[in-house]
């Protein structure tokens, strides 16, 4: 497994040294959904370490996955604390990872985060297998390309 911790070193600057390219962070306040979210991540073939929003920021100083699945909550800013946490590892990394994927009850709310770029894509609830595995799919298939 490659060390995936944040370079804090003098003259480190903060970059980020590697990704888990096999692991999906799932963020979710309600465990329920923690479950059901993890699964259909799992179902696109990534390992997953499943976090509520308030250990998912310590959860990225130990292990950075290239993925990361938010769930918005009823008001999509359960996780809008990480905002800036995740905008900082993209910007230290040519390939914009981690990638992140925000499950939302509506869309309004999800085309603004989308817009200040630290989402890569949202699905609206209810969420389906069908629905995100082939985005996960895509995603993991830009890091290749």
């Amino acid at each position: 497994m490659p060390d995936s911790r944040i370079d804090d070193a003098p003259g480190g600057g903060g970059w980020v040294t590697a990704f888990d390219y096999g692991l999906a962070l799932v963020v979710a306040s309600s465990p329920v959904n923690r479950i059901v979210v993890s699964r259909i991540v799992q179902g696109a073939g990534l390992k997953v370490q499943a976090e509520t929003p308030e250990d998912a920021a310590t959860a990225l100083e130990v292990r950075v996955p290239a993925t990361v699945v938010l769930d918005g909550g009823a008001d999509n800013r359960e996780c809008e604390h990480l905002m800036a946490k995740l905008q900082t590892l993209r910007d230290n990394t040519d390939a914009r990872t981690p990638f992140v994927i925000l499950l939302t009850t509506h869309d309004p709310l999800a085309d603004e985060a989308a817009s200040d770029g630290a989402i890569d894509a949202t699905v609206t609830k209810p969420i389906t297998p069908e629905r995100l595995q082939p985005l996960i799919h895509r995603l993991l298939e830009r890091l290749r390309a």
